[in-house]
């Protein structure tokens, strides 16, 4: 049996301002009309009935949860209390799914990746399985399409049936290094995916990091469960080392193997990346959203709420959200991360939050503010349901533009429908509801002298979240 598991770990740094640290690049629909989660879901149709395991941080819970809900997919949610990289989250699947007594193969996948032909990558999957069985802990590498800095890579060893021993790993190189690697024929990109058997890989890691798995043994004993949701045991968790599957166990395990993988991949890990996946017009331009190109040529323009227009320029990526602009030339896509790490040191709220912010009854997006007001624009789905709360500091307008509200103020309950209006005083106990079949969208306006989304007391909450999730 094949047990998918899905890292959703990733953070996306050199794809802001699209890529936030609230919502990462892996939920995001840059390529089609799923999110990157939802592509690598889908190409697991075919190769296995088992419901696959999705690691993830536990912010970003909700935001699985729903895509998720989209697509009607059953799966294991199994948060983390923070990151502790992939040698960690892989051996806790492994523990996980040994606790029914069975000994899958692992398929791991991270969950920020495009794969344009999915019947080469099951393929792959089918030439790694019997390695897989004989004890291998089988990688995938991605048969180079050309010279690539942004990618590491893998040394190919003495053939195997379906593939090669793994005889090193080889880190991001230079232009000069990376052209050597592809013309020797004897390298592939590290793509990151593995196939491996839970007891071999728990057993090389008792062998390499007891340390680790001892952490994650603990971690999984006392895991506990949140509503749809599985907790590592948070302590634990924590005390466990942070490493790579590639630095803690591959480069170090002699039944290693990579098996080729020809399929269209992209880790999508920068702008440049993302250009491979779209079809560039005439001069070279691609783009997204409203866009007016005049003798612009080699460049990547994408507008999210707005018109971005350029004249006279070539090789630029323009992005464009509702908070941020990003300009910068094409080579240096791959240092959008070291920009992204001077914003965050500098105190600046736009690496992390997203402009839209998602919540497990819908979702809110900021329109305007000043001293002392906000203005929102909030998304009730049907059946949404905020918690009974109130705020110390603020007053708030709500007007209904669809559907119908239904309001919870103190002691009353009522309906406000379409271009009506309703008063929430600061302090007074309230609740909002989407009792009905359609979204629910209204304008929120507030007034105080704080309106952070900490000021939240809340009284029931039926997602058992924080006071300023």
């Amino acid at each position: 049996m094949i047990q998918p598991v899905i890292l959703s770990g990733g953070s996306g740094t050199r794809l802001w301002p699209l890529s936030r640290e609230q919502m990462p690049k892996q939920f995001l629909r840059l390529t089609s009309s799923q999110s990157l989660l939802q592509q690598t879901l889908s190409r697991l149709v075919g190769l296995t009935d088992a419901a696959p395991m999705l690691m993830g941080h536990h912010s970003h819970r909700f935001l699985m949860a729903e895509q998720l809900r989209e697509m009607d997919q059953a799966a294991t949610l199994v948060l983390e209390p923070e990151g502790r990289n992939t040698a960690p989250a892989i051996a806790c699947a492994a523990l996980l799914a040994r606790q029914s007594g069975d000994d899958p193969l692992l398929l791991v996948l991270p969950a920020d990746h495009v794969i344009g032909d999915v019947q080469a990558f099951q393929h792959s999957v089918s030439l790694a399985e019997p390695l897989a069985e004989a004890g291998y802990l089988v990688t995938f590498g991605v048969v180079p399409t050309q010279p690539e800095t942004g990618y590491g890579y893998i040394a190919c060893g003495a053939p195997l049936k379906g593939g090669h021993h793994l005889a090193a790993f080889i880190e991001k190189p230079d232009a000069k290094r990376a052209v050597e690697l592809v013309d020797s024929g004897d390298y592939l990109w590290n793509s990151g995916m593995f196939l491996l058997r839970a007891s071999s890989y728990l057993d090389q890691l008792k062998r390499l990091q007891p340390t680790m798995l001892e952490a994650c043994e603990e971690a999984v004993s006392s895991a506990h469960h949140d509503l749809d949701f599985l907790r590592l045991g948070e302590a634990a968790f924590r005390r466990c080392p942070a490493d790579s599957i590639d630095y803690a166990v591959m480069e170090h395990c002699h039944h290693a193997a990579v098996v080729p993988l020809a399929a269209a991949w992209s880790d999508i890990g920068s702008f440049d990346a993302l250009w491979t996946t779209v079809t560039p017009d005439a001069a070279g331009n691609a783009t997204k959203g409203d866009t007016w190109l005049t003798d612009t040529q080699d460049s990547l323009v994408f507008a999210e709420h707005r018109l971005v227009a350029t004249l006279g320029v070539q090789n630029l990526i323009v992005v464009e959200t509702s908070d941020s602009v990003l300009v910068t030339r094409r080579d240096q896509a791959q240092a959008v991360k070291h920009l992204v790490a001077s914003l965050s040191q500098a105190g600046r709220s736009e690496p992390c939050s997203a402009p839209q912010v998602q919540r497990p009854w819908g979702s809110f997006q900021a329109m305007d503010s000043g001293e002392r007001y906000q203005v929102k624009h909030i998304t009730v789905k049907p059946g949404g349901r905020l918690s009974l709360q109130r705020h110390h500091h603020r007053a708030e307008h709500w007007i209904v533009v669809r559907g119908t509200a239904q309001v919870t103020l103190d002691e009353s309950s009522f309906l406000v429908t379409e271009n009506q209006s309703t008063y929430i005083p600061i302090g007074a106990l309230h609740r909002l509801e989407n009792t009905g079949k359609i979204p629910l969208e209204l304008i929120e306006v507030q007034s105080g002298s704080y309106l952070g989304e900490d000021d939240i007391e809340r009284l029931d909450d039926v997602y058992a979240r924080d006071s300023d999730e």
